[in-house]
């Protein structure tokens, strides 16, 4: 039977395990009352001015091709679709991907004018194991570095966790570097990078991993809600306290 024994030699490969079986090997902790977590039901969310709408290709495209339209092009360097050459093209990536259980996908919605602004998904989704990411992320010059891509982070990082998820990943290509400190910034953890992982459009892709876990999820939600309260922006919409710093410290243990 397992019993109890200490990590006597301080190996940080060890750190999880507090309990050795008989044969002197470690184990995890022990989950007894594991079930599993809950598929996520593809349903609106809401909350700081952010809907997540399921993809409707016929409602969204027209928005999504607007915004999308006002890139240089760059928004598409490190993502597996597009560019695409016209609407009709687009509408017919959305259509197929709209139909998918995993990836599950969102369009992103500013409450405040009622369009769809970006996409976002959850993918690689493991009820099983409590594990989820999220990913496909398509964010419209009007989203980038502003609150409401980051209300639209929160509501789904929220609803994984309330669903039962222990760990909710971020990949993304290793050369991303916006892509890396987003994840940062929103508290993840970098685990390492997987190289020659894929091909993407002809080039070699090493992919960055991060995660959160669900003991983390508390003390983030608590920064998260600090940083998207309404006194937190001035009447320019600017930010008073960067998240970063929030959430830095969560990640350090000091939160």
């Amino acid at each position: 039977m397992p019993v109890e024994r200490c990590n006597e030699g301080g190996d940080a490969s060890l750190s999880g395990a507090a309990l050795f079986n008989d044969f002197g090997q470690p184990l995890g902790r022990a989950l007894p009352e594991w079930r599993g977590a809950e598929f996520p039901p593809h349903r609106a969310l809401h909350g700081w001015g952010c809907r997540l709408e399921p993809l409707d290709p016929e409602r969204h495209l027209g928005d999504l091709w607007q915004a999308f339209g006002a890139d240089s092009g760059a928004m598409w360097t490190y993502l597996t679709s597009g560019p695409f050459a016209d609407e009709t093209a687009m509408g017919v990536w959305l259509r197929e991907v709209a139909t998918k259980r995993d990836p599950q996908f969102y369009g992103i919605i500013d409450e405040g004018n009622g369009r769809a602004l970006g996409l976002a998904s959850y993918l690689r989704i493991d009820p099983l194991a409590g594990s989820i990411e999220v990913g496909w992320l398509h964010f419209s010059p009007a989203m980038q570095q502003s609150r409401l891509a980051t209300a639209a982070m929160v509501l789904m990082m929220a609803n994984a966790f309330a669903l039962g998820y222990r760990r909710y990943e971020w990949k993304c290509n290793a050369l991303n570097l916006p892509s890396r400190q987003a994840a940062l910034r929103l508290g993840f953890h970098y685990e390492g990078t997987f190289r020659q992982a894929r091909v993407d459009k002809g080039h070699n892709r090493d992919t960055a991993w991060f995660s959160v876990i669900d003991s983390e999820w508390p003390a983030l939600k608590g920064c998260f809600e600090r940083w998207l309260e309404d006194g937190n922006f001035d009447h320019a919409g600017r930010q008073r306290r960067r998240l970063s710093e929030l959430t830095a410290a969560c990640r350090s243990g000091a939160c």
